[in-house]
Parts: C-alpha cells; sequence; structure tokens
C-alpha cells in the first residue's frame, strides 16, 4: 500500500492524556507543580490537545488542571468528566481560562459495562449522552464524547449513540479500545465500517484512545489513522492504566519514518520527544524500559560485532531514524563480549589511541577478556587496557593462580601461583584479610620483605561490575616505588598492583642513587 504522489497531506491531531489517563498508572500520582512542568513541555513538544485530568476526581486535579488551563499557551486544554451535570459543572470551572477549553465527556457503551457496572438500559444511556452533550454545549462549542469500551460494543447501537451524540453537538467523537482487546485488521475495520454507517462523522472530527492490554495499541492507533481516525489519544512512554496507552513517541515515529505509506502530518516537534520522555519519566518515578522504542536507553545502542561494523560504514545498515531526530545526541556503540575488533579500534580512535596490526590484536584480546568478566566495557576501562598493554616494565613475575578464602568467623587465606624466571612457584598464607593474606604468600615466593607503605583502592568506571584499580607504595631499604593493578575483582588487583611495585624493585639499578617514582 503506497500514498498517491501529489496527494496532499492530512492532519493527525495528536491528543495527549499522559496527565490525566498516564498519571492512572499505578505509583505514577504527580502534584500540581510537575504537572504544570510536565504540560509546559508537552506544549513546546507541539502537541494539539492537551488533557489535563480528571477535575472532579480530586481537589489536588482540579487545582492542577485550573492552573494548566491559565498558565499553558498553545494546545486546546481538554478535562474529563462523566456523563453527569455535576462532573461537567466542575471540569468547566476548571479549564474555562484556557485559551482554547474543551470538554471530554463519556460513557460506556457495552453491554458488559452497561449491565454489570452501570445498571442501566441502552435506552436510558442513549438519553444521558445527547443530555450530557448538550448540556457541555452551554459552557462551549469544543465538546468531545467517548463511548467507553466501544470495541466490545453491539455495533448497530455504537452508531445509535454516535449520531445522537453529533446530533447534540459533539464535535469529537472517540472510539476507545478501553481494555487492549481489539486486534489491528479487527479494529481499523470498526473504523471503517463506522465511517460508512455512520455519514455524519465526516462533518466532525474522529478520533481513537487505545490501551496496550495485548501490546496492541500503536498497532491499532496506526490502522485506525488508515480507516479514517484523524485523532489519536496517547501518552507519552506509553503510560497508563494497567499496560498501558498507546505511546505517542512511537506512533509519531511511524508517522514519520514510513512516509512511503503515511501521507500525514502532525505538529510534533520530533526532537524534543527525548527531553520529554525523560522528563515524564524522572517525575512520575516510572523508569523507561531499556528496549523501548524511540526512547529506550538501547533504541540506538549496539553491541553485536557485525552490528556496529555495519553501523560504522553507514547508519542505515541497522537504524531506520537518526537518534537526533528525537533529541537524542548520537547513536551508542556498547562494548562488551559480541563487539568486534572494528568497533574497538573506532572507539580507541576516539580517544585519541591509534592502533593498527599486532597492537591492536594485543589490546582485542586483552578486551575479550575483560568483557568476559564484566557486562560493559567503559572508556575508562579501555584507557587502562591500552595503558598496561603499551608500558614498557620489566616483568620478572607474573601472577598465574590466586585464591582466597574470608569471611566472618573465618580466618583469611590466600594461595598465589608465580611464574618467576620460567617457573612456578606456589605458596599459601593467612593474614589479617584477604589482601593482606595475598600479599604474605606473594612474600614467600619473592624472598624479600618490602614496607607496605600506602594502599589505596578506587572504580575506575560505573556500575556494580567496575574496574578496580589498586595502587601500593612500598619502601624497600632506601628506595620508594608505586604499583599499580587493575581487575573488576579487588584482590586480583590488590595482588597485580603489589606485582607491579616489586618488579620494579627487583630492576633497580645496583649502586644508585634512591630511585622515587611518581604515580
Amino acid at each position: 500500500m503506497r500514498r498517491p504522489n501529489g496527494v496532499k497531506k492530512e492532519k493527525i491531531f495528536i491528543f495527549d492524556t499522559t496527565l490525566r489517563d498516564g498519571e492512572q498508572s499505578p505509583g505514577a500520582s504527580l502534584n500540581p507543580k510537575q504537572k504544570l512542568e510536565i504540560a509546559h513541555q508537552l506544549s513546546i513538544l507541539g502537541v494539539d490537545i492537551l488533557e489535563a485530568g480528571f477535575p472532579i476526581s480530586s481537589a489536588g486535579d482540579f487545582e492542577a488542571v485550573k492552573l494548566i488551563a491559565q498558565e499553558v499557551k498553545g494546545p486546546q486544554i481538554c478535562g474529563l468528566a462523566r456523563a453527569l451535570k455535576k462532573d461537567i459543572d466542575t471540569c468547566w470551572q476548571a479549564i474555562k481560562q484556557a485559551e482554547n477549553p474543551r470538554v471530554h465527556t463519556f460513557i460506556a457503551t457495552s453491554d458488559i459495562h452497561l449491565g454489570k457496572k452501570l445498571k442501566k438500559t441502552r435506552g436510558q444511556v442513549l438519553e444521558i449522552v445527547k443530555q450530557a452533550v448538550k448540556y457541555a454545549k452551554k459552557y462551549t462549542s469544543n465538546v468531545e464524547y467517548s463511548a467507553e469500551d466501544a470495541v466490545r460494543s453491539d455495533f448497530d447501537y455504537l452508531c445509535q449513540v454516535i449520531k445522537e451524540a453529533i446530533k447534540a453537538g459533539a464535535t469529537t467523537i472517540n472510539i476507545p479500545d478501553t481494555v487492549g482487546y481489539a486486534l489491528p485488521m479487527e479494529f481499523g475495520e470498526l473504523i471503517r465500517n463506522l465511517r460508512e454507517r455512520v455519514p455524519e462523522l465526516e462533518k466532525v472530527t474522529l478520533s481513537v484512545h487505545c490501551h496496550n492490554d495485548l501490546g496492541l495499541a500503536v498497532a491499532n492507533s496506526l490502522s485506525a489513522i488508515f480507516n479514517g481516525a484523524r485523532q489519536v489519544e496517547c501518552t507519552i512512554n506509553g503510560l497508563g492504566e494497567r499496560a498501558g496507552n498507546a505511546a505517542l513517541e512511537e506512533i509519531v515515529m511511524a508517522l514519520t519514518t514510513r512516509r512511503d505509506l503515511f501521507n500525514f502530518i502532525t505538529n510534533i516537534k520530533t526532537k524534543e520527544i527525548y527531553k520529554t520522555s525523560r522528563l515524564v519519566s524522572s517525575l512520575t518515578g516510572i523508569a523507561v524500559q531499556p528496549n523501548k522504542a524511540i526512547v529506550g536507553a538501547n533504541a540506538f545502542a549496539h553491541e553485536a560485532g557485525i552490528h556496529q561494523d555495519g553501523i560504522l560504514k553507514s547508519s542505515l545498515t541497522y537504524e531506520i531514524m537518526t537518534p537526533q531526530s528525537v533529541g537524542i545526541p548520537e547513536s551508542k556503540l556498547v562494548l562488551g563480549k559480541h563487539s568486534g575488533r572494528h568497533a574497538l579500534r573506532e572507539r580507541l580512535k576516539d580517544l585519541g589511541c591509534i592502533f593498527t596490526g599486532e597492537e591492536l590484536d594485543k589490546i582485542f584480546m586483552r578486551f575479550k577478556e575483560l568483557a568476559d568478566q564484566k557486562k560493559y566495557v567503559f572508556d575508562e576501562d579501555l584507557l587502562v587496557l591500552v595503558e598496561e598493554e603499551t608500558a614498557i616494565r620489566p616483568q620478572f613475575f607474573l601472577l598465574e593462580y590466586l585464591h582466597t578464602t574470608a569471611g566472618r568467623g573465618t580466618v583469611p587465606t590466600a594461595t598465589v601461583k608465580i611464574r618467576k624466571e620460567g617457573k612456578i612457584y606456589q605458596e599459601a598464607a593467612y593474614g589479617d584479610g584477604p589482601v593482606d593474606a595475598c600479599y604474605r604468600a606473594i612474600d614467600k615466593i619473592i624472598r624479600i620483605k618490602p614496607q607496605l607503605l600506602d594502599y589505596s583502592l578506587r572504580a575506575i568506571s560505573a556500575g556494580k561490575d567496575a574496574l578496580g584499580e589498586v595502587t601500593v607504595k612500598i619502601g624497600y631499604k632506601k628506595n620508594i616505588v608505586f604499583g599499580r593493578g587493575r581487575s573488576t575483582d579487588i584482590i586480583e588487583a590488590s595482588a597485580k598492583a603489589y606485582l607491579d611495585a616489586l618488579n620494579k624493585i627487583v630492576a633497580l639499578p645496583k649502586r644508585k642513587p634512591p630511585i622515587r617514582e611518581r604515580i
């Protein structure tokens, strides 16, 4: 299915309900100040209609909606109201100071809701719809009616309700998939059939509001657009009741990325998407899952060697949109155990370290060893590898094996194997802690007794599996030397640092003045 060339693009109105339906996510409650901050950002983002809340639900929500209506310019400011005069009155009091206020009233139309929840007949609900819309029209010409649980409603009855709502003055008719029950082809067909059966829909805006219980909210919304819907109700990050709503960022970027199929435009400034997502996540306390489309941490991250190689040659190989288009500065090549030599070389180049041939091969081997020990290899880790691999220093003693035991109620012990002059030596010792025990075992093999003057430990990179760096200061006779060791295991890093210093001691020139090294 291709869009016809030369046909003028139609606009899709973006109705954002993050501050109403999105706030109904468990744990996502916002205070008025926070709602206002998000509302200002939604205005910058370019949403057409901003549903600020459900004014009658609480005094706090009323004040938040009123504050937004007073201060936020640009979008239509909408308040939700049940099909009750009290709700509509309260809604209007909250939104009346907006530049372009909208009353959004609703009542269910499915037999399940009529019988189990409302305890009303179809005739009674039909009359309620007519009276509610007419009542809201006394306040504003901008009235939206939603047929709650429309997907599970009797089709003929749904058509009847929609006709009466339009006749009563509704300018927007919303068809919700309230429980996320529909499949895309089925929902698209419903929208198409409604337009055929109710020709009056051509005179108003046809809207959809899809929930994500089956993970199909965005797909259903796009199917509805194909079949005639021109307003989509959605939320930032897909927040909402239960499994959430259709995600605004996914709908907008689908329309933008697949222009070959969609002959539509929106007012959304896509470069504001990531910023808006971060703000909503921060204020609601609901984290964005890493693999979330468009705004997740992994949306533009690549770890597999084949993918990284392709991205480095052309971003089009594995990215269908640029990260900059949604406000993310750049793609991210995540260095881990699946990464290849090409990605490592390019990252080292970015860090100012250019290697080729045998040098790169050695660093790559060390990189792979480290990547097997920790999930991600950070820039700081790479710089340590480069320093260790390129440093020219004597290697009289090499650590071959290390095992320690320690814990409450046990005596710390260490068993160490060291390669010395081509032979393997092994010793065990106990101490005040695992590091002390390790150093005592090494002293037995080396057969010299240096004085440990200082010991320090720091994390080089982030995370629980961070690479640790140990620095030791050792005095021997009249010489002072420093040693450094790095590992994701701090005991191993401690042993490497101690051996690094001991190697320097052995390499000291004979009959020379004391040598003081700087770290």
